[in-house]
């Protein structure tokens, strides 16, 4: 496989809105710390949804996985890395969640998604012509 670094980077302050009565942020809004980072991600190479499906292509997710280390909390400023691991046959994005200001790792995980052609709504079992262009790679 060809060896690529696509990464990104972005800085959060937890809201209100994503914690409970004790102000810990609830496990599922990880998952939107990731999506927000993912979307800058994809930014970077001009690939995000719009252009997806500008390309005739959706990317639904089809696996997730986090492990939670520590809890992040009302208030707290964190940075959100992410960087893609895979790119032939589905697209997997490792993330990492750490306080912004004492680099403690507070979880990580990844996503895996694969390309569904909006024309037949099939899954694609290779990743399509665009997105290798969109990388400035040459399909294998």
């Amino acid at each position: 496989m060809t060896e690529i670094k696509l990464e990104a980077d972005v800085e959060l302050e937890v809201p209100f809105f994503d914690v409970d009565s004790m102000e810990i942020v609830w496990h599922g809004h990880y998952l939107k710390y990731f999506e927000i980072a993912r979307c800058a991600l994809l930014d970077k190479i001009d690939y995000g949804y719009q252009v997806m499906r500008q390309t005739g292509y959706v990317w639904p997710i089809i696996e997730v996985h986090i492990r939670y280390a520590h809890a992040a909390r009302f208030g707290q400023k964190i940075r959100v890395h992410c960087r893609l691991l895979e790119w032939e046959n589905r697209m997997k994005i490792h993330y990492t969640i750490r306080d912004k200001g004492s680099g403690r790792r507070l979880c990580r995980g990844f996503t895996c998604q694969v390309a569904v052609s909006m024309d037949s709504g099939e899954m694609c079992y290779q990743t399509p012509p665009v997105f290798w262009q969109k990388l400035g790679l040459a399909q294998l």
